[in-house]
């Protein structure tokens, strides 16, 4: 299997380190290209793949050809490798924001085979949460080539389209207020008299620690937390202060409010 990446940023570079270092594909099967030459070189030394000459050169090298580059060019991108995806067959994998199906299809000439993939920040660490969805031309076999790539850098689930926005904000937004959370909590420790680099590293984990439990207990949050709850105590009592000051509203109003804003875009 063979795959290509035409855009080297944050995003591309995650990817490509998990699959090479997890081992599902070879730096020798991977071609990249990216229109910074030191984006591309520094790509191309630091994980011992093929560098090309341009997006075209990828295009017909590749089975998969992973579009990682800004929404603002995507339809420059996909203009300039129009003709040669037609004849290489490859499946294109999308991976910039805000970009539909139907959107890609309106710029190729012909029915290639087109996935979107939603990755969130978290790539980085190996621990993202992942959205993809696929046209009619993508096999089974694909998506599950899909699903085993992405499943390197994280979690990846199919999901419908029209659910994409919605998911933008729950996996794409919500990293940013889980780090305003964390941090929060370290200030609060640091108020208290701790250092700050203790009390976040301490906080971080926690969070870290409570995510797994969620995710791997099968118990619902509330059940959880009244397992951490004793009668009287100083759980029940944070708790409690949160609640009074508006916790729970405060999140729904944050959501809500990314998702209007989301629509406007």
């Amino acid at each position: 299997m063979s795959i290509g990446f035409i855009g080297c940023g944050n995003m591309a570079s995650a990817i490509i380190k998990g699959i090479t270092e997890s081992g599902i594909i070879d730096g020798k099967d991977i071609y990249i290209f990216d229109t910074s030459p030191s984006t591309l070189e520094n790509a191309s030394a630091k994980y011992a793949v093929n560098k090309c000459q341009n997006a075209r050169e990828v295009v017909r090298l590749s089975e998969y050809v992973i579009l990682a580059v800004k929404p603002n060019v995507l339809s420059t991108v996909l203009n300039d490798i129009n003709i040669v995806l037609e004849e290489s067959g490859a499946v294109l994998v999308s991976i910039a924001a805000g970009k539909t199906i139907d959107f890609i299809r309106e710029h190729l000439s012909h029915d290639n085979k087109i996935i979107r993939v939603m990755p969130n920040i978290n790539a980085k660490v190996a621990c993202a949460c992942s959205a993809y969805c696929a046209n009619t031309e993508v096999t089974d076999a694909e998506k599950k080539e899909i699903e085993r790539l992405f499943a390197a850098v994280g979690e990846i689930i199919e999901l419908p389209e029209s659910d994409f926005p919605l998911f933008g904000v729950l996996s794409g937004c919500s990293p940013a207020f889980s780090y305003m959370f964390i941090d929060a909590l370290a200030r609060a420790g640091v108020k208290n008299g701790m250092k700050k680099d203790l009390a976040l590293k301490i906080a971080a984990q926690t969070v870290l620690g409570s995510a797994k439990m969620i995710l791997e207990s099968g118990s619902h949050p509330y059940e959880l937390i009244d397992q951490v709850c004793s009668p009287g105590g100083t759980t029940i009592e944070g708790i409690t202060s949160l609640q009074a000051d508006g916790f729970e509203t405060a999140v729904h109003n944050a959501v809500d409010s990314a998702v209007k804003k989301d629509k406007l875009l």
